[in-house]
C-alpha cells in the first residue's frame, strides 16, 4: 500500500457542515478508484464528519487518508443519456421521468406512466420552436392592449348582440384550452418545444376567455344564451383521445373556422373595444392554427396511410352530431345584425348575406387545409361540408 499519496487538501478551519466536502470530491476527481488522498484541516468535527461523509459516498478511510471508492462509478454504470440535448430523439423513454433532455439518467428511477405520447412524430412539428418563441414574445396584456373606456354606448339591441356572440366565444375558448391542456400532461417532456408552445396556447385562450367576458359585461350584467347543440359539438372535441385528430377538429378545421369569424368580427364590430379584441385574439388563433396544420403535415409525411383516419375521425364527429340544432340561433341572428348595422329591410338583408357569405369563406378556407394534407378538391370539399355546423 502506498503511504505517501499523491495529493494532500488542506481544508484549513473549512467544515463538512460548510461545504467541505466539495474540495474534498474535486481532490478525489483527481485520482483513479483506489488512490489515496490525504485530508487535513483544523475544524475540530473534521475526523467525525469525514468519517460519516466517506461511508455515505462509498470511500474508505484511514486515519487522514481517503482512498477513492467505486460506488459512484457503479451507482451510473447503467445510466443513460436522455438523448442529445438540441434535438429530440424519434422516441422517448418513459424510465427517463422528468429528467432534462441530454441528461445523464441514473437507472431505477420512477417512470412517467401517464406520459403516453412518447414517439416524436406522434406530437411534433418542424416550426414549433419558431412558434412558441413568437409565443413568448406575443402575450399580451388586456389591461394594456385594450382600451376598455372606449366602449361606446350601443342602442340596446346592437350591444344585446355583442353579448351574445361574446358568450358564444367563451364557450369555445374554454374547450379550445381545455383540449390542449389534457394532453400537455400525455406528451413526454423529451419534446418540450411540444409542451412549451401548448402551454402558451393554454395561455392565449384563458386570456380569451377573459377578455370576451370582460366586453360581454362591459355594459350589461348577465351574458347571453348557451344551446345545447353548440356545447354538444364543444364536447366532442374533449373526447377525442388522439393527439392529432383532436388537432385536427380543433386548430385545423375549428379555430381555422374561427380565423373567419374574428375577421369578420373585426370588420363589423360596432365599438371599437370589439374590433381590437378581435384583431389581438384572431392574431392568438392564428399561430394555433399554424401549429396544428403542421403538425397534421408532418404526421401525412411520415404516414400517408393517415388520411383514411383523418377522413373517418370527421365523419364519426359529423354522426355524432347529426342531430343536434348545429349554430345556436341567437348567435347567427346576433352575427346578421352586427354585419347589416342598420334596422332597415336593406340592412337585414345584406346582413344576413354577409353571414351567408362568411359560411362560404370558411367552407373555402377548410377546404385548403385539408387539400395541404394530400386531399383531392373534391374529397376536402366532402369532408369541410361535413364540419360542426357550430363552425369549431
Amino acid at each position: 500500500m502506498d503511504a505517501s499519496p499523491r495529493l494532500t487538501i488542506d481544508l484549513d478551519g473549512l467544515g463538512f457542515d460548510a461545504g467541505a466536502h466539495l474540495l474534498v470530491t474535486h481532490v478525489l476527481g483527481q485520482v483513479a478508484a483506489g488512490e489515496r488522498v490525504r485530508v487535513v484541516g483544523t475544524d475540530p468535527h473534521l475526523r467525525l464528519h469525514l468519517t460519516a461523509w466517506c461511508r455515505s459516498e462509498g470511500h474508505d478511510l484511514d486515519g487522514d487518508l481517503v482512498r477513492k471508492g467505486t460506488a459512484r462509478a457503479d451507482r451510473w454504470r447503467d445510466a443513460v443519456r436522455a438523448g442529445a440535448p438540441r434535438v429530440p430523439s424519434p422516441s422517448a423513454d418513459p424510465a427517463w421521468g422528468l429528467a432534462a433532455r441530454g441528461a445523464l439518467v441514473e437507472d431505477h428511477g420512477p417512470p412517467l406512466a401517464r406520459a403516453d405520447l412518447v414517439d416524436r412524430d406522434a406530437v411534433w412539428a418542424d416550426i414549433v420552436p419558431k412558434l412558441y418563441a413568437q409565443a413568448a414574445a406575443g402575450q399580451w396584456d388586456p389591461d394594456a392592449a385594450i382600451d376598455w373606456t372606449a366602449g361606446e354606448w350601443l342602442p340596446d339591441e346592437v350591444e344585446d348582440a355583442v353579448v351574445q356572440v361574446m358568450t358564444y366565444l367563451i364557450e369555445n375558448e374554454q374547450a379550445a384550452l381545455a383540449v390542449p391542456a389534457a394532453h400537455i400532461a400525455r406528451i413526454h417532456p423529451h419534446f418540450r418545444e411540444v409542451i412549451a408552445f401548448l402551454a402558451t396556447q393554454v395561455a392565449d385562450e384563458a386570456r380569451h376567455v377573459e377578455v370576451f367576458t370582460r366586453r360581454a359585461l362591459l355594459h350589461r350584467e348577465a351574458l347571453g344564451t348557451s344551446s345545447a347543440g353548440g356545447r354538444a359539438s364543444l364536447q366532442t372535441l374533449l373526447e377525442e383521445p388522439d393527439f392529432t385528430m383532436a388537432s385536427l377538429m380543433l386548430s385545423v378545421l375549428g379555430e381555422g373556422t374561427f380565423l373567419d369569424l374574428l375577421t369578420f368580427l373585426e370588420r363589423y364590430a360596432p365599438d371599437a373595444v370589439t374590433r381590437r379584441v378581435a384583431q389581438l385574439v384572431r392574431t392568438d388563433e392564428a399561430r394555433h392554427v399554424a401549429f396544428g396544420q403542421a403538425h397534421l403535415e408532418h404526421r401525412v409525411a411520415v404516414e400517408p396511410d393517415l388520411r383514411p383516419r383523418v377522413r373517418l375521425a370527421i365523419e364519426r364527429r359529423h354522426d355524432a352530431l347529426r342531430q343536434s340544432a348545429g349554430l345556436n340561433a341567437d348567435v347567427r341572428d346576433a352575427l346578421a345584425l352586427l354585419a347589416a348595422g342598420a334596422f332597415t329591410t336593406h340592412a337585414i338583408s345584406a346582413g344576413w348575406q354577409r353571414v351567408q357569405e362568411l359560411e362560404r369563406t370558411m367552407h373555402d378556407g377548410r377546404r385548403r387545409r385539408l387539400g395541404r394534407l394530400g386531399f383531392s378538391h373534391e374529397e376536402a370539399d366532402e369532408l369541410s361540408a361535413l364540419h360542426t355546423r357550430n363552425f369549431m
